[in-house]
C-alpha cells in the first residue's frame, strides 16, 4: 500500500470533511495525518445524524480504527487540539509531531490587530500568520516545548512511513484551497504558506515515490471567504436565487459564491498533479440529485457538468457528492481507474 493524499482545489470550504470521511470509511486507512497551515482551517463532517467542525484533527476521526497524527509542518494551538481531543474522545488515537510549532497568545493578538492582516487580506485572527513569521526565524516554540502537549508526542515521519512499509494505507488530509498557496495563489490574498499536494507531503514527512493516489477537490460552486480576486463571483443576489448560502466554519463569515471556474481547476490539477478529481456540492446544480448513490440516476445537466470538469481539468471525476452526509456519494473508482 502507500498513500492518498487529498487537498482543495480552489479558495478552501470544498467539501474535504466529507470526501475524506468517505475514503476513511471505504478505504480503511490505518492512520490519517493532517497537513496544512494550522486552526484557520476547518473541517465539517456529518456522521450519525450529527455535524462535526474541527479545526486540529484530521477530519477523518470518524473512522475509529484509524491512527490520527497531525504533521511537524501544522501550526498547533494547544488550546484547541486539546478541546477538540477531549470532545471527540479520541485521547487514546492522537499523536502530534514533537517539531509541530505552536500558536501563542501573542500571534493571535499580532494577527488581530494587523490591519494589513485583518483589514487588507482578511485573515481569519487565528494567528497563523504571525506564528508562520517566528518559526521562519526560528524563534517559535514546538510542541515538545509544551507540558499538556506531551502525552500527545511522536515521530509523524516515523509511524507513518512505517505503516506505508508494512502495507498498510495512509489518507494524507490537506487544508484550505490551491487558489490561497502563498506560492501559486491570489498573493498577497492568501495564506502563509503553500497548499499544494507536494507541500501536504512535506508537512508530515513523505517523500514522492510513497504517492498513490493525489485526489484534488473541487466544489461545483467555489467558494471564498475573505478579500483577494475572485474571477467568476457572482452577486448575493444571483447566488440567493440558486439558494446557495454558506458561512466559513472557523470564521463565521458568510462565503462569496462563484461560477465554475475551469481556467483554475485546470491549473490546480497540473500542480497538485492530480490522479483523482472529487466533486462537491452537484445537488446544488441540480436539486433533483439530492442523495444520488448511482450514476446512473444522475440527471442529464449533472452528468453534462462532471463531463465538464473532466474535459477541463484531463483528469477523472472519481467522487461526485450529492449531500452533506457521508452516505450521499457516488464512488466511481472501479469504473474509472
Amino acid at each position: 500500500m502507500s498513500a492518498t493524499v487529498v487537498v482543495g482545489g480552489f479558495w478552501g470550504d470544498e467539501g474535504k470533511g466529507k470526501i475524506i470521511a468517505h475514503l476513511a470509511y471505504s478505504d480503511k486507512p490505518r492512520i490519517i495525518v493532517r497537513g496544512g497551515v494550522g486552526p484557520n482551517a476547518g473541517h465539517t463532517v456529518e456522521f450519525n445524524g450529527k455535524k462535526y467542525g474541527v479545526r486540529m484533527l484530521p477530519s477523518g476521526f470518524v473512522y475509529s480504527d484509524a491512527r490520527l497524527l497531525i504533521g511537524a509542518g501544522v501550526l498547533v494551538n494547544p488550546s484547541v487540539l486539546i478541546e477538540e481531543i477531549r470532545s471527540l474522545r479520541v485521547e487514546e488515537r492522537v499523536g502530534v509531531d514533537f517539531r509541530c510549532a505552536i500558536i501563542e497568545s501573542k500571534h493571535i493578538e499580532a494577527d488581530k490587530t494587523s490591519a494589513h492582516l485583518s483589514e487588507k487580506i482578511g485573515s481569519t485572527g487565528t494567528g497563523c500568520g504571525p506564528a508562520n513569521a517566528d518559526r521562519v526565524l526560528r524563534v517559535a516554540k514546538q510542541a515538545r516545548d509544551v507540558a499538556e502537549l506531551q502525552p500527545f508526542l511522536t515521530d509523524v515521519p516515523l509511524e507513518i512511513n512505517s505503516a506505508i512499509d508494512e502495507g498498510d494505507l495512509v489518507l494524507v488530509e490537506g487544508t484550505q484551497g490551491f487558489a490561497l498557496s502563498l506560492y501559486y495563489g491570489s498573493y498577497p490574498y492568501v495564506t502563509s504558506k503553500d497548499t499544494s499536494a507536494s507541500q501536504m507531503l512535506a508537512d508530515v514527512g513523505i517523500g514522492p515515490t510513497k504517492v498513490e493516489d493525489v485526489i484534488v477537490v473541487f466544489k461545483t460552486f467555489p467558494t471564498r471567504v475573505g478579500a483577494g480576486p475572485f474571477p467568476t463571483e457572482m452577486s448575493q443576489e444571483e447566488a440567493e436565487r440558486l439558494g446557495i448560502i454558506e458561512f466559513g466554519t472557523v470564521t463565521g463569515r458568510r462565503r462569496r459564491i462563484g461560477w465554475w471556474d475551469g481556467k483554475l481547476a485546470r491549473y490546480s490539477a497540473m500542480v497538485n498533479g492530480a490522479t483523482q478529481i472529487a466533486i462537491t456540492g452537484i445537488d446544488k446544480l441540480d436539486k433533483e440529485c439530492y442523495g444520488v448513490k448511482e450514476w446512473e440516476k444522475l440527471t442529464p445537466k449533472a452528468k453534462e457538468f462532471v463531463e465538464r470538469v473532466e474535459d477541463d481539468t484531463r483528469v477523472p471525476v472519481t467522487l461526485v457528492s450529492t449531500g452533506p452526509s457521508i452516505e450521499q456519494i457516488i464512488d466511481l473508482r472501479e469504473e474509472k481507474l
